[in-house]
């Protein structure tokens, strides 16, 4: 067992007090390295229950029972408690140990001691617990140099890898940074600084394969790296020690509770500055969307915030999130896995983010070769890839997230292509779920969704498709979806049967009903047109 920071029973014997009692060991001498945690005296019968493990216990035996099966079914329960060792005192109860007690701490696996001179309990309680104190004081003073070190290497300039090189080194052992899903960050080895191929491929081999929830493997700690906010977003990441080249004891535990407060500090800082970085590109989209930029500035403003995409069309793009979107602490890190995911696109990319208004802004550079279409499929991918990372896009969000692509063109079309993106992204939100939306094809609802709150359009919504709405609310089948799957086929028949899942006669019924209910021709392309505006008026109005 481990024994740093505390003072095994072997130790606990050699001192004065115990030693005076000129102790015996009788069982188990190989156990002696145990830890005592604390030392505990008593005769009561039923003092196993009152014990919680590694205590050494002392005691005349007067609550050991008379006979025999008393006397084996106690030490058993001592030995399920966990104690480190148990030390009689011979006297009036005891001249030697029974043969009963012996065989069943033998058994139990139990060091069994005893004493042939009579000792003050109570100095020897005083003396052991004087230097399990010392001990802990020992470990306290190593991990908060491990601290002071850590904190050094942060003011001086460092960062993570730092932090854990020097946890690294002082536990002899690989040290991981991981998010609290179980991603890798940061890696360090001993020796090696920041990460190299050797804690890596133990993070492959140990930790990597394994389930994010999975408990940890043998001999492993884990500390949490706090977060400073509410429920999950109280544990930023989490800090792993594994057991590769030495065991892992308390004080390495300890070290790494110090350092993971000084992580936390340092990726709170991380995280501030990348988010004013990321605000900082939202606030110059948004201006240059807004004319607060002229055109002929925009690309030298740009260059400065790294943005260089030469004499290519600049494709704009919005991501309009959910409103039920994580907290605001969640947009550094969306702006860094946007980044991140975008990596691979192979453009010039200026990324940006609008908290309040729950907006992901950004420019490309089209490349020639690449279509519009496709870069689009890949942006609007990497988008929602780093949504989902940042914990801003969940299944459950009653409205979806929208992505819009808007028009390609120079720096003299790209303020009014983001404004229109942006605009037609707000519109979007409540046109059902897409990978991404093409801002040329949202016009009429942009225009409907400015007009939501007219009583104009909810009384032309009313007139046009209230009565089938009433029918849907009180009867079955409702005939809703079979109109808009007739509008969104353009009235081939055939075709919304097919999406329907309905034979013909079964869909030219219920067209039937519904032009009934309406009092309108569905086979007049001006009524199609009157209620496919109304349909899609009240989804903004609803």
């Amino acid at each position: 067992m481990e024994t740093e920071g505390g003072i095994t029973v072997r130790q606990a014997l050699e001192l004065p007090g115990l030693r005076g009692g000129l102790p015996e060991v009788l069982t188990c001498a190989d156990r002696l390295d145990r830890t005592v945690r604390w030392v505990h005296a008593g005769e009561a019968p039923n003092i196993p229950a009152l014990l919680k493990g590694g205590e050494l216990l002392l005691t005349t035996g007067l609550g050991l029972g008379t006979r025999p099966a008393e006397q084996r079914a106690f030490v058993r329960r001592l030995a399920d408690r966990g104690i480190a060792a148990l030390v009689v005192e011979l006297g009036p109860r005891f001249g030697r140990l029974p043969s009963a007690i012996v065989e069943a701490a033998r058994t139990a696996g139990l060091p069994l001691v005893q004493l042939h001179r009579e000792v003050p309990f109570v100095a020897v309680t005083e003396e052991i617990h004087t230097e399990i104190v010392n001990g802990h004081y020992a470990l306290l003073r190593r991990a908060e140099e491990v601290h002071r070190r850590c904190t050094q290497a942060v003011l001086g300039g460092g960062g993570v890898p730092q932090v854990l090189g020097i946890l690294a080194d002082f536990a002899g052992n690989p040290v991981f940074l991981e998010t609290p899903d179980g991603r890798l960050l940061f890696a360090a080895g001993p020796g090696t600084g920041p990460a190299g191929a050797g804690p890596l491929q133990v993070w492959e081999g140990l930790r990597g394969a394994r389930a994010a929830r999975a408990a940890p493997p043998a001999g492993a700690v884990l500390v949490e790296v706090p977060g400073g906010g509410p429920g999950t977003g109280s544990v930023r990441a989490r800090l792993v020690l594994l057991a590769v080249s030495g065991s892992l004891l308390t004080v390495h535990r300890m070290a790494a509770e110090r350092a993971a407060g000084i992580l936390a500090v340092v990726l709170m800082q991380a995280r501030q500055e990348e988010e004013l970085a990321a605000r900082g590109r939202g606030d110059f989209l948004t201006d240059l969307a807004e004319g607060r930029i002229a055109p002929g500035d925009a690309p030298a403003q740009a260059g400065v915030l790294g943005f260089r995409p030469g004499g290519d069309p600049l494709l704009p793009v919005v991501m309009r999130l959910a409103p039920e979107s994580a907290p605001s602490g969640s947009w550094a890190l969306l702006a860094r896995a946007v980044a991140e995911e975008l990596a691979g696109v192979g453009a010039p990319v200026l990324v940006g983010v609008r908290p309040v208004e729950g907006r992901v802004p950004l420019l490309l550079a089209l490349r020639p070769g690449t279509t519009r279409t496709a870069l689009a499929d890949r942006v609007a991918a990497a988008l929602r890839a780093g949504a989902d990372r940042a914990g801003l896009e969940r299944p459950g969000d009653r409205t979806p997230s929208a992505v819009v692509v808007g028009d390609a063109g120079g720096w003299e079309a790209a303020g009014a292509g983001l404004r229109h993106a942006a605009e037609a992204a707000t519109a979007a939100r409540g046109l059902g779920d897409r990978p991404w939306w093409d801002a040329r094809r949202l016009d009429i609802d942009l225009l409907l969704w400015r007009l939501r709150d007219q009583p104009d359009l909810a009384s032309f919504v009313e007139r046009s498709v209230g009565p089938l709405l009433a029918h849907d609310r009180t009867a079955r089948p409702a005939l809703l979806p079979t109109l808009e799957a007739y509008l969104a086929h353009a009235g081939r028949k055939a075709e919304a049967a097919r999406e329907l899942h309905l034979n013909r006669q079964t869909l030219y019924n219920r067209l039937a009903r519904i032009g009934e209910l309406l009092g309108t021709d569905l086979d007049d392309p001006q009524s199609v047109l009157a209620l496919s505006l109304a349909l899609r008026a009240r989804r903004h109005t609803g």
